[in-house]
């Protein structure tokens, strides 16, 4: 999705390592969009002021990497972040376009606006293949979707484990950083349904868009047992005491380290 910009991409990989033993291996993966355009499916010009924070997701990992070994965690917490510009250019690709993908699958992409999933898959299949996580969790300021349906009060959790949501809302409950599961039924893969690639990036209906993203998103974690998808879209940003307008809050740090301590204190029992 970089062909707009006149900045490169970057595909950042980040690991801490503890001095002593490592209990467990945890990837994250981050949306790094700096900005977001829309690209050539170009966003209203209201709000567009606001899109340097669609990087929220590859802070919070940032974030988390740099606490983990400030506290050092006896983990092994290994963080990627696809990092791009989604701009508008003579040059940028078209909806219609049809694109490949580091696992090989193609995608044809419907909407450009839609951009941060396809940056999160290679993200996600890079992580598997690497590093073998036993936990991966994404975390994206993905879909308007998940505001309208959470507002700016809870990030949307989608998983394929049912034990990783309860940790994950106990540290939610713990820390202030709320989150609300939404389902991940396989009803909703029809509608990534494409004619002329594996995949299409944005099922074309307005409805259940957090849902369908988050199912693009699973046909890249080559089946991995303990996946977690966080939709921080309405809570990465909010209004503040701190600023006169909407601001970073940090969304995911304080839940990911809670989290991590959990797993630490588990182990250790």
């Amino acid at each position: 999705m970089n062909r707009g910009s006149e900045r490169p991409p970057a595909f950042i990989v980040m690991e801490y390592k503890p001095k002593g033993k490592s209990l467990r291996t945890i990837g994250l993966v981050g949306k790094g969009v700096t900005f977001d355009t829309g690209g050539l499916s170009i966003k209203p010009s209201t709000n567009m002021h606001y899109m340097k924070s669609d990087m929220g997701g590859a802070a919070a990992v940032l974030g988390t990497l740099e606490m983990a070994a400030k506290l050092e965690l006896p983990l092994h917490v290994v963080g990627v972040i696809p990092a791009t510009e989604n701009s508008v250019d003579s040059l940028s690709t078209k909806p219609g376009d049809v694109i490949g993908s580091y696992l090989g699958k193609t995608i044809e992409v419907i909407d450009t606006d839609a951009e941060g999933r396809l940056i999160l898959a290679d993200g996600l299949a890079y992580a598997v293949k690497h590093y073998k996580p036993d936990v991966l969790i994404d975390l994206a300021t993905l879909t308007g979707s998940c505001i309208r349906t959470l507002g700016t009060y809870a990030g949307g959790l989608f998983s394929n484990n049912d034990e990783l949501v309860g940790k994950l809302n106990d540290s939610a409950d713990r820390t202030g950083e709320r989150l609300w599961r939404l389902p991940l039924w396989d009803d909703y893969k029809k509608e990534l349904k494409s004619d002329v690639a594996d995949l299409k990036n944005f099922s074309g209906s307005p409805s259940a868009g957090a849902i369908t993203a988050a199912k693009f998103l699973e046909e890249f974690i080559e089946k991995h047992p303990a996946w977690a998808h966080l939709d921080i879209a309405g809570v990465a940003v909010s209004d503040s005491e701190f600023a006169s307008q909407k601001s970073a809050t940090g969304f995911g740090i304080r839940l990911l380290i809670d989290y991590m301590k959990g797993l630490i204190a588990e182990t250790a029992a």
